[in-house]
């Protein structure tokens, strides 16, 4: 099994739109890690992180029955460009999430949207319903402010007053805030990047580049969870343009986009870029990317082929992947998270209670390189005995014959 084996592992993992500071992050990787521990009877131990501008890195040691693993974990840093926007002042938020949710429509992502998931065009349309209700009720909340006291003024303030207590309580219970700095910051991504990131992307690339020409790890694996994987995707295309190249010897170069926001960019009129940018990702032969969906996950796009959809030529890259979070959970604990879409969108970036065939932490840190991981349709669940042992590879599950067969949910 010795070739299957990745001892020496360097992982640039990208999160999607979220608050969470590296030591959060960090916090809850070493939290879920323990359930990596207890599902596939192994030990792992992970290190204090080293918070730089870029990149919040720690280390982890990992070792089974027969095994041993090291990973060197790179948080790409983005909260910081999160936590700016949200502390705009709401005057200047609540318009900007009208102007993208009008532009997104406009220039043809809605439409995409229903044409390739049409719970992803719900997901879409949530914030802004939420929007229209809260409006409604302050309306409707003022009027009789008005005519109870034949005062519009009254009314009009008791209007203001009614929409600020509901939009605050809307921002704590239903992230309202939250999505709409999502619509928000995709919009600008779109029409005039970001140059906080534009800069940082340009130095990670660099430092994969880097990576790639030595001997210090035996697989490079990028991970884009929700839009993060767009940003991995600008990512890898910087890193290709700066050099980026797999030689003899050298180390594994694969890419996970996991819960996609791809489409979410891919399908607007104006995202020529990230289209380009997907298109040389496809046809980059260094690169193995495999693309994880999951039908319980109303905030990606479940058996989609992201290429087609976005008016490119199909290729073998991305391999596609279905799985079922029902079947990474405890029986018992499922129901109870099932309808929180959030908690079932962040199950790509958690720790499984099960095997399964998608295990983030066997990815992150396991002794099996992602490309065999993927390529085995039931992952690395037949490459274990019950006791953690790494089994022969002959004994493996063969790799699917289909790749886009979905397991059953």
């Amino acid at each position: 099994m010795t070739e299957a084996r990745v001892f020496r592992r360097r992982i640039y993992h990208i999160g999607g739109y979220d608050h969470a500071r590296p030591e959060v992050v960090h916090g809850r990787f070493v939290r879920e890690l323990r359930r990596f521990e207890r599902v596939w009877a192994a030990a792992a131990t992970a290190s204090e992180p080293a918070i730089g501008e870029d990149l919040a890195t720690w280390q982890v040691q990992t070792r089974g029955a027969n095994w041993q693993s090291e990973t060197e974990f790179c948080l790409v840093r983005w909260d910081d460009v999160i936590a700016t926007m949200g502390a705009a002042p709401m005057w200047r938020r609540l318009p900007g999430g009208l102007l993208s949710f009008f532009d997104f429509i406009l220039a043809g992502a809605f439409w995409g949207y229903l044409r390739a998931s049409w719970r992803y065009a719900m997901f879409f349309l949530y914030p802004f319903l939420i929007l229209a209700v809260l409006t409604l009720l302050a309306l409707a909340g003022g009027l009789a402010l008005a005519r109870s006291t034949s005062s519009s003024l009254i009314g009009i303030g008791a209007g203001i007053g009614i929409f600020l207590v509901l939009f605050h309580a809307a921002q704590r219970w239903l992230y309202l805030g939250l999505l709409l700095d999502d619509w928000i910051f995709s919009r600008r991504y779109i029409r005039r990047g970001d140059a906080v990131l534009d800069n940082r992307l340009q130095r990670v690339a660099a430092d994969i580049v880097q990576a790639a020409q030595g001997d210090a790890v035996d697989e490079i694996l990028i991970i884009g969870h929700s839009l993060g994987a767009v940003l991995a995707i600008d990512l890898i295309d910087r890193a290709i343009t700066a050099g980026l190249a797999r030689r003899d010897g050298g180390p594994r170069i694969a890419f996970l986009s996991a819960g996609s926001s791809t489409l979410k960019i891919g399908l607007h009129r104006g995202a020529s870029r990230l289209r380009a940018a997907v298109a040389r990702l496809s046809a980059f032969p260094a690169l193995f990317w495999a693309d994880y969906q999951a039908r319980s996950d109303v905030m990606n796009f479940y058996r989609s082929d992201p290429l087609p959809l976005m008016g490119l030529a199909k290729t073998d890259s991305p391999l596609i992947r279905s799985v079922s979070i029902r079947r990474m959970l405890d029986p018992a604990r499922y129901p109870r998270i099932r309808r929180n879409w959030y908690r079932m969108h962040c199950q790509f970036v958690r720790g499984n209670d099960r095997r399964a065939p998608y295990d983030y932490f066997m990815f992150t840190c396991g002794p099996l390189d992602a490309e065999r991981q993927a390529r085995l349709k039931e992952g690395a669940m037949h490459a274990f005995d019950t006791e953690g042992r790494v089994l022969d590879p002959a004994s493996s599950t063969q790799a699917s014959a289909n790749p886009t067969e979905a397991p059953q949910q």
